[in-house]
């Protein structure tokens, strides 16, 4: 423990002198020279240019104060008590990002003067001089940094309770100002390059911190990856177990971290333009977010490449396992199967022997419904036996229930009234039907929908609930029909000699029924003839049989006896005037 006191109180010394030599070295120096514009030269600069200038002139006022202060702050740090330096410290760095920041700024400021401003030719060779100086001082407080999160890990050990807790926050903040530093370096170099200054040995050195920081990154994520899923494996068994399910959780925050974390280390490897493709693959198959550029090439190959291998080293683990489950799975399918088929053959056989006057619709209903059911239950448990829980999956199908039945509300009221059809039975197979404007004879009936084909052999689909919710008119729904005839005879006929005619005629059709009695009579009084209502009964069947051969039969007999049937007629009266001469 002294041994770790003594070595972080001189990486805070030697770093904060470090750091006062170079905030007096880059920022103290003759700072309003860099706003020093040479006037005398003439040059005529715009409002725009004015402007920039200004904003240019508040940057290095800022800077100054933030220097001013930060110095002040760091000569006093080695004359605090212990339990306060930390604290300081923090503090001091948390300054230094304002004073980075400043200076990156500056640099994005100066590039938007004029090439051959003097005032730009001034900031950028003092900046030349900065960053060099700000790399440096990076890395020195990334080794200090280093440093005491080696120091205090080392107590965490001894720690317990609020301690230990408080320690490993403090520990975890200094882990993200070291993170903050890396992106400083990235920064420091993209300027340094922007300036056409060499970035090699700094852009180097980054790289190998980076890639150290990342490797130790992975491990982590795949040590604490193992651990949490062994963990969650056994908390399924052990439900109950606080302990575990409070472990269980403290991983999977670390996991997460550690992921965010990896997740900015490969985005600063990519801003540098170093190789990032092998940690965007562990990314991807942890799960985290990813955009179409992350399939670059090397990532898409690194992913397929360890996917490739985690399913080989699988199969070749588990290849009688999965054999065995596989082959349990078909069976119980094929079982399952063959029972749906016998669950249909008996219901239809049930429906048909119970003497029920069941509609068709009825009976495939049913039918389809106890075969399906029998079919999803041995899904079900083919899908058991290869190690699927049925809990989530069944959560998850309510909840996609939901989902389609509010995309479906359309067809869901088909279902409605296909079941109102079902259970009411207004027309059945084979009917002859009139609905919604069409007529036909009902070939299949659905729940969705009813198909109708027309007497010119077209196939009409419709809707039930288009069918159920207007009228419906079910011409064969009774077994017996009245056939509905007129006959005009002229008003010179005799009208006797025609009631025997017509009454022969009905009486000698070996279909028309008996019983109910036909009807003729003398029905009205047109404009050119006497009407007859002729109204025989006969089996709905023979309806059109009967309709034909009457009309028919008995325009044959009018002819013959010389009965006439007048046609619309208008008689015109000419009278001719004569006009007297005036």
């Amino acid at each position: 423990m002294t041994h770790h006191i003594a070595v972080l109180v001189l990486m805070k010394k030697t770093t904060l002198h470090f750091l006062q030599v170079f905030l007096l070295s880059c920022f103290c120096a003759t700072p309003l020279a860099w706003a020093t514009g040479d006037t005398e030269a003439g040059i005529a600069v715009d409002a725009d240019l004015e402007a920039e200038r200004e904003v240019l002139q508040s940057q290095l006022d800022a800077l100054n104060r933030d220097i001013d202060g930060l110095r002040t702050l760091s000569l006093q740090v080695d004359n605090l008590p212990k339990r306060d330096r930390e604290a300081v410290l923090f503090r001091v760095d948390e300054r230094s990002f304002q004073v980075f920041r400043t200076l990156d700024q500056l640099t994005r400021l100066a590039e938007q003067l004029p090439s051959e401003d003097a005032q730009r030719i001034e900031i950028e060779r003092r900046l030349r001089e900065n960053l060099t100086a700000a790399g440096d001082a990076a890395f020195a407080r990334i080794d200090s940094l280093d440093t005491r999160i080696i120091g205090f890990r080392s107590d965490v050990e001894s720690l317990s309770g609020g301690q230990l807790i408080a320690s490993k926050a403090y520990i975890n903040s200094l882990e993200l100002l070291r993170i903050q530093y890396f992106e400083v370096l990235a920064n420091v170099i993209e300027r340094r390059k922007s300036l056409d200054m060499p970035t090699d040995a700094m852009q180097q050195r980054a790289q190998g911190l980076l890639y150290l920081y990342a490797e130790t990154l992975v491990g982590k994520i795949v040590f604490v990856g193992s651990a949490l899923k062994e963990m969650r494996s056994r908390l399924e068994r052990e439900a109950d177990n606080s302990d575990l399910d409070a472990t269980v959780k403290n991983f999977s925050n670390l996991h997460q971290q550690y992921l965010q974390r990896l997740v900015i280390i490969s985005g600063l490897l990519e801003q540098l333009g170093l190789d990032n493709a092998i940690y965007t693959s562990i990314l991807l198959q942890q799960g985290k977010s990813f955009s179409v550029r992350d399939f670059k090439g090397p990532v898409f190959q690194n992913v397929l490449r360890d996917s490739w291998n985690t399913l080989q080293k699988s199969l070749v683990e588990n290849a009688p396992d999965i054999a065995f489950r596989l082959l349990i799975f078909i069976l119980v399918l094929l079982a399952f199967r063959v029972l749906s088929r016998l669950a249909r053959r008996a219901t239809v056989a049930a429906c048909e022997r119970s003497g029920a006057d069941l509609s068709i619709l009825l009976r495939d209903t049913l039918a389809s419904v106890s075969s399906g059911t029998v079919m999803v239950i041995g899904i079900l448990m083919a899908l058991s036996q290869i190690g699927i829980s049925l809990g989530p999956m069944l959560a998850g199908l309510g909840v996609a229930g939901f989902v389609v039945g509010f995309a479906l509300q359309d067809t869901l009221s088909n279902f409605a009234a296909g079941g109102m059809i079902l259970i009411y039975r207004p027309y059945d197979v084979d009917d002859f039907v009139e609905v919604t404007g069409a007529s036909g004879l009902v070939k299949k009936m659905s729940l969705v929908s009813t198909t109708i084909t027309t007497f010119d052999n077209q196939t009409l689909v419709v809707p039930n609930s288009k069918i159920w919710g207007d009228v419906i008119k079910n011409v064969t729904a009774q077994k017996v029909r009245r056939v509905d005839l007129e006959f005009g005879i002229g008003y010179s006929d005799d009208i006797e000699h025609a009631e025997r005619l017509l009454a022969d005629v009905v009486g000698s059709h070996e279909l028309v029924l008996k019983s109910p009695e036909v009807t003729i009579r003398l029905h009205s009084l047109g404009d050119s003839s006497v009407n007859f209502i002729v109204r025989p009964w006969a089996k709905t069947e023979n309806y059109w049989n009967v309709y034909w051969d009457l009309t028919r039969e008995i325009k044959m007999r009018f002819d013959k006896e010389g009965i006439s049937i007048p046609f619309p007629q208008r008689d015109v009266h000419l009278y001719n005037e004569k006009v007297m001469p005036s």
